[in-house]
């Protein structure tokens, strides 16, 4: 099965490791020698920095692992292997990081024989840096290269430290064995890379041009999800609504049989029209309509490719979550410009109005930078009044940080004043509060679904499960629910950014089965 992990199920294995071999000091050993004769197994810690994406990365990398025999480990200082995952959005991801590496140099000290690595987005831009700044690392690969993360660790138990950091990616990551988080949801990369240019942006610097990924490949690899007990599926991408362009444009040149034309492209376009247009809406139906999915995610959307097909998709197949990320980064039409956005304040509410009209119970998230180069206080009343036209559900809000290798980052000479860029930042917040609050309270009282997601992190005697748009909803119960049960709630009180409620019914009691890693005997 395509992307299958390598876990064994109630006795069988689902997805096959990578080859084993035996050492010269005749100790079994696997591409990183996990397994000695004497039976100690090594030990691993993936800590991941950044987006879903960056997550689900992470899930890979942690598969590849333990399909070559390491376990994972509940602390850094007992790991054998450490791998750090970055993020480069904003400028703090990076000084978190090198915090933490400079924390490893005292367990490298003390364990030579741990290994360190650090993948990812900041590894993939400042791979030499990293090298200047932590020479105790021993690993540094990119975006493109996770599959090879086993490979790279051994060739650097053998050879000392290396990087390697490809331009252009050797496969999906969907095609590597993952070890999830959660057994009943799952991440789905649909397409890797971006192809737009926004002025704050690094993605497509360190995730390359956008391509996307064969439709039957990803029809199978939910199929099998579904079959494993997985119900929620997030379809993940940079700009999730393009998907499938380049594989129109492709196909209508395509020389292939009418079998391989469906699966590149999906039936839908295949026997259809052949005009280059995106596939999304398409994808949107074709996974609602695998048997055992009950929830359909995506992250995240560009507001100048969110189109009518789409809108209706969500609004027509019911497994499809009524919750729309839409970033709106600026309210001002002159700093959306200067930003390489492609819509208007007035053209991004009209498409935010649009499916709220046609998707019943729609809620609204978005992204909103503060203080991007140039932004005068006219721009910010602008952003002030798009957001709280929109009345979003909840925001995440940004102070501008400068990326090296952008755009914005050279505007030097209209960065705003750090003291103004403050003032406005707690403006914006209160005006998120205040739409997000209205919107909780008009919960009140309703009768909500909600998946269960385990106890709540605050007050164990309560478990946590989240709405179809995204909210958590914390309540009490007698009973214990695994994670993954669906059940309804009445909503009782509204908070901040959650929702108090009491049970009402169980309506489904997960099917997915405990994994048990493999390790090779």
């Amino acid at each position: 099965m395509g992307g299958s992990p390598a876990f064994l199920r109630c006795g069988v294995l689902v997805g096959v490791p990578r080859s084993h071999r035996w050492g010269g000091d005749g100790a079994r050993e696997s591409r990183l020698g996990t397994v000695s004769l004497s039976g100690v197994t090594r030990k691993y810690l993936v800590r991941t920095y950044g987006c879903q994406m960056n997550e689900h990365d992470s899930e890979r990398i942690s598969g590849l692992l333990e399909a070559d025999g390491l376990t994972a480990a509940d602390s850094l200082s007992e790991a054998d292997v450490i791998v750090f995952n970055t993020c480069c959005i904003r400028e703090n991801a990076d000084n978190k990081l090198y915090g933490h590496l400079g924390e490893l140099k005292r367990l490298k000290v003390a364990n030579p024989d741990l290994q360190i690595a650090v993948a990812g987005c900041l590894a993939q831009k400042d791979r030499e840096l990293i090298r200047q700044r932590a020479p105790h690392v021993d690993v540094v690969f990119g975006t493109h290269n996770v599959g090879r993360a086993t490979e790279l660790l051994a060739r650097a138990r053998r050879q000392g430290p290396l990087t390697e950091i490809l331009e252009e990616s050797e496969e999906f990551p969907s095609a590597l064995p993952v070890k999830r988080e959660v057994d009943y949801a799952a991440w789905v990369t649909i397409q890797i890379g971006c192809d737009n240019n926004c002025a704050f942006c690094i993605v497509p610097a360190v995730r390359g041009r956008e391509i996307s990924r064969p439709f039957g490949e990803l029809a199978t690899e939910v199929v099998d999800l579904a079959a494993e007990g997985v119900t929620e599926v997030t379809l993940l991408g940079q700009n999730v609504n393009s998907y499938g362009r380049d594989l129109t444009l492709a196909g209508r040149g395509f020389a292939g049989d009418q079998s391989e034309l469906e699966s590149l492209t999906g039936r839908s376009w295949a026997r259809g029209e052949h005009r280059a247009r995106p596939l999304f809406a398409d994808l949107l139906v074709e996974v609602g309509q695998v048997q055992g999915i009950r929830r359909v995610r995506y992250t995240s959307p560009h507001p100048k490719d969110l189109r009518p097909e789409t809108i209706e998709a969500m609004a027509t197949v019911p497994e499809v979550c009524e919750h729309l990320h839409l970033p709106l980064q600026s309210g001002s039409d002159r700093v959306l410009a200067a930003m390489h956005r492609g819509y208007t304040g007035e053209r991004y509410l009209e498409k935010l109005f649009a499916a709220r009209d046609r998707i019943e119970d729609l809620a609204v998230t978005t992204d909103i930078i503060v203080g991007f180069p140039g932004e005068t206080d006219a721009d910010f009343e602008a952003t002030m009044e798009v957001a709280a036209a929109a009345e979003y559900d909840s925001a995440y809000t940004f102070i501008f940080s400068p990326r090296p290798g952008t755009e914005a980052a050279e505007m030097v000479d209209r960065f705003v004043d750090p003291g103004v860029v403050s003032e406005r930042f707690a403006r914006l917040k209160t005006v998120i509060d205040r739409s997000a609050r209205i919107r909780h309270e008009a919960r009140v009282g309703r009768i909500e679904e909600v998946v269960v997601e385990g106890p709540s992190k605050r007050d164990p005697s309560r478990l946590t499960g989240r709405t179809r748009q995204n909210k958590l909803v914390h309540f009490p119960s007698e009973r214990r629910l695994r994670p993954g049960t669906y059940a309804t709630v009445e909503v009782t009180r509204a908070l901040a950014h959650s929702l108090m409620g009491e049970l009402v019914e169980v309506v489904h009691v997960p099917t997915h089965r405990t994994r048990i890693p493999v390790v090779s005997a």
